[in-house]
């Protein structure tokens, strides 16, 4: 048998195959740890840090709850710090679906296991053993907590059982910024204290809900309802400004939301309180405004009887405003509305248009292509009607003012010196212009004559205006009409502003058309914002304001912010034409076409104005449609402060010549009486005026007759008697009445006094004697206020309005205050 040669050859082989096996295997064994390592470590990168940030969340949203702790709305005062709007706690509440199906689940098991210790049937014999009523168990599922907060929260029972089937969904949101008395009954609803139906529940059957919370909210409370809403505006459901100051301030009043966050189990059942974390909400600041309240509320109660007297179709503007600042004292626009119910219409003349509006749409059905665009219809009708009411016409809506712009005319005329006091004007009726092929006339057909500056002024004379005009010239004047800022919008701090319609320069200068008619104030539009600024230009020195509502920006603490600057943007015109301005204009009040804007013991100047509307001149409305206004103020020769009222569209069939002067004066008359004593402008009366100003009548029951004369004419106050005794034993009115001072008082010597009511006659339409003559056969006393002073006009006063009607029974010796007025016009 052969022998190998070389075993040891053998042996080196096969070790030398061995090494390289174990070499391999090492290095595959060290590829596959290191792509091992490599595919741990990248996942390790990937969920510790790419997405670190997201497990993160999810295991926070695991673990904690967190809600949201609403800021509370900054508070909006009055100038005399009397709250208008404010922010105060409520409730939102909110329902889980995912958490409601596994309190549902959780139920269910748990009666299954009940029923399998001891049936129903065992269960009632039981109890009926004890003397005890059974009550089977109730399943407190999606229905059950759907009935109970439908009840509670006014809220469609299917809707809330259709979203409580969305079980993917852990937070919905039902009810927003219910009032306490809602949230309590949630809260002892959701505690198992009562029943779906409201009934109580034994305490031993009570079952806490699972899946419907409260979240703590806040609610915007206006307390004065209407009151300045075109000047407020109001939030929406996510507690944001939606118009008006609370949209304008938005940011300023909103403030940081806070937030709590609280650790819960894998049920999603929250933990112990010693888990919850609180971030405070910062609340937003304060606004403090330049409106009084009391003054507002006289320009809302004078301006919304003058449109419904006159069958304002268009509503109407007012705005009152301190001259030497631009700071709004009140501003009111009609139609109006509840902010608290801002989507409810509140005008009854705004209710008519809508359901008339709807019933055409309703008649004209079936000549809509669909049932969509019927419904289209009609949702946009009532969004318009809803609009109209929210929409601020004192700085969103311009018109053309007419004579009330004759003082920018004026002065531009007196700044230039073209015209001097001392300028005189011929009116014949009418003028005409170059460039136009009619007659321009006056309102005055007949014409005025010759005529100083001042009277050209107090008649509201079109063609004296058109001469100052045209002196100017086209150029000068427009520079004027850009000098106080109407070709501009105000700045005013609201939202909405429009800017006034005019010619471009380029146009106005190249004829002289526009020019006559701008001089008395036609064939442009304004906003009444723009226009009481320049006036209060004209009669302040000279003086150009930025109109301002926010004097102040207030933190919690009651720090102040901000303050308004009031500095003037400009000088228009001098001291020396404003001077003269308002004396011209405190004539028109004294003698000319504003005496129905008289106040007793105050000096006014005012202008009165009627536009007439382009394009409303129809077959079957020859006159046209137009706006009246005034424009007023006081004291004249150191003016404090100005208002402009407008009303758009009054009905001609009031019995009332359609003018400024006669329609919108009284009740500027009236309003200013109530106003300027509410913003400390002190009555200086007249001895005229003196004589029919109100005192209390002395107590003069069981003294002699002739101590009794002596003690009322010492007072000022004449008397008759009734009777014949020596000793008063009644009088009329009684002791301590507030009459005029001018009064008659009724002494009774022995007889007896009629307890019989006297009714009150009608005295609209007679002159003041024969209207004091009525009321004093009938036992009454009469109160003069409106125009007293005729100026030597043509035109008698007459009686305008009474305050009581006619008809109505009163005590004797009660005072009915009679507002006499002049025939006027513009």
């Amino acid at each position: 048998m052969p022998q190998n040669p070389n075993p040891r050859r053998k042996s080196d082989a096969a070790r030398r195959a061995n090494q390289v096996v174990r070499s391999r295997t090492v290095l595959i064994m060290l590829a596959l740890g290191v792509v091992t390592f490599g595919i741990l470590f990248w996942r390790l990168y990937d969920l510790q840090i790419r997405r670190h940030a997201e497990l993160q969340e999810k295991a926070v949203g695991q673990q904690t709850r967190s809600a949201v702790v609403t800021a509370s709305r900054g508070t909006i005062y009055d100038s005399s710090l009397n709250t208008l709007a404010i922010s105060a706690t409520a409730e939102d509440i909110n329902i889980s679906p995912m958490r409601i199906a596994e309190f549902v689940d959780t139920q269910k098991e748990n009666q299954a296991k009940a029923a399998q210790k001891e049936n129903q049937a065992k269960a009632a014999q039981k109890a009926t053993g004890k003397g005890e009523t059974y009550t089977a168990p109730v399943l407190r599922d999606q229905t059950y907590i759907a009935k109970g907060l439908s009840r509670i929260l006014g809220v469609e029972q299917e809707t809330l059982e259709e979203r409580m089937t969305k079980t993917n969904y852990d937070y919905w949101n039902i009810k927003k910024q219910a009032e306490q008395n809602v949230s309590d009954e949630v809260r002892r609803f959701i505690n198992g204290e009562i029943d779906p139906e409201g009934n109580e529940v034994p305490e031993q059957d009570r079952v806490k809900l699972q899946g419907v919370w409260l979240q703590p909210s806040s609610k915007r409370y206006y307390l004065y309802s209407s009151l300045a809403s075109g000047v407020l505006g109001f939030v929406n459901n996510e507690n944001e400004g939606s118009v008006g100051l609370e949209a304008k301030y938005d940011d300023t009043l909103t403030g940081t939301a806070g937030y709590t966050v609280s650790a819960r189990n894998a049920a999603g059942t929250a933990l112990l309180y010693p888990y919850e974390q609180y971030y405070d909400a910062e609340n937003g600041h304060n606004l403090v405004l330049t409106l009084n309240t009391n003054v507002q509320l006289s320009l809302e109660n004078g301006l919304e009887s003058m449109l419904k007297k006159y069958g304002a179709k268009n509503g109407g503007t007012g705005i009152v405003m301190d001259v030497n600042s631009g700071a709004i004292v009140a501003m009111a626009s009609y139609p109006n509305y509840d902010l608290n119910e801002p989507g409810v219409l509140y005008d009854d003349a705004l209710r008519t248009k809508l359901e008339t509006a709807l019933a055409k749409i309703d008649a004209n059905r079936s000549s809509y292509e669909s049932e969509e665009a019927y419904a289209d219809a009609r949702s946009a009708a009532i969004n318009n009607a809803v609009q109209t009411q929210w929409r601020n016409k004192c700085i969103d809506s311009t018109y053309e003012p007419g004579s009330t712009f004759k003082p920018i005319t004026l002065a531009a005329a007196l700044e230039e010196g073209k015209v001097t006091k001392n300028s005189t004007f011929y009116c014949s009726g009418s003028t005409r212009v170059q460039g136009w092929n009619k007659p321009i006339y006056c309102s005055n057909h007949s014409g005025h004559g010759q005529q100083t500056l001042i009277e050209a002024v107090g008649h509201s004379c079109n063609p004296a205006f058109i001469d100052m005009g045209l002196k100017v010239g086209t150029e000068t004047y427009y520079k004027y009409l850009q000098a106080f800022g109407l070709m501009d919008k105000t700045g005013i701090d609201m939202i909405g502003e429009v800017q006034g319609i005019f010619q471009d320069e380029k146009t106005f200068n190249s004829q002289v058309v526009s020019l006559a008619s701008y001089s008395f104030g036609q064939t442009f539009n304004v906003t009444p914002i723009e226009l009481i600024r320049a006036q209060a230009a004209c009669v302040n020195g000279g003086y150009l304001y930025e109109p301002y509502i926010v004097d102040q920006v207030l933190d919690d603490d009651g720090n102040v912010l901000s303050q308004h600057d009031s500095t003037p943007v400009r000088q228009v015109v001098s001291e020396e034409t404003s001077a003269i301005v308002r004396e011209a204009l405190e004539y028109v009040v004294s003698s000319g076409s504003g005496k129905n804007g008289q106040v007793a013991g105050y000096r006014i100047g005012g202008k009165t104005g009627t536009a007439d509307k382009t394009g409303t001149k129809t077959a079957d409305n020859p006159k046209g449609d137009v706006v009246v206004s005034f424009m007023c103020f006081a004291p004249a020769d150191d003016p404090q402060y100005i208002m402009l009222l407008t009303m758009d569209t009054p009905s001609r069939n009031t019995g009332t010549a359609v003018y400024g002067g006669t329609m919108v004066a009284p009740t500027a008359s009236q309003i200013m009486s109530e106003i300027l004593p509410a913003l400390g402008i002190e009555p200086d009366y007249s001895a005229e005026e003196l004589a029919g100003a109100d005192a209390a009548v002395p107590y003069v029951v069981g003294k002699s007759a002739a101590d009794a004369k002596a003690a009322l004419t010492a007072a000022g106050f004449t008397c008759t008697t009734v009777g014949s005794g020596d000793t008063v034993t009644d009088q009329t009115p009684a002791g301590g009445a507030i009459v005029p001072n001018n009064a008659s008082i009724i002494l009774y010597l022995g007889a007896e006094k009629p307890n019989t009511p006297c009714t009150v006659p009608n005295v609209v339409g007679r002159s003041p004697s024969e209207a004091n003559k009525a009321l004093t056969n009938a036992g009454l006393i009469m109160k003069v206020t409106g125009a007293t002073n005729t100026g030597g006009n043509t035109g008698s006063v007459t009686a305008i309005s009474q305050s009581a009607e006619a008809g109505t029974e009163l005590a004797a010796g009660s005072v009915v205050t009679v507002r006499f007025g002049a025939k006027t016009t513009d």
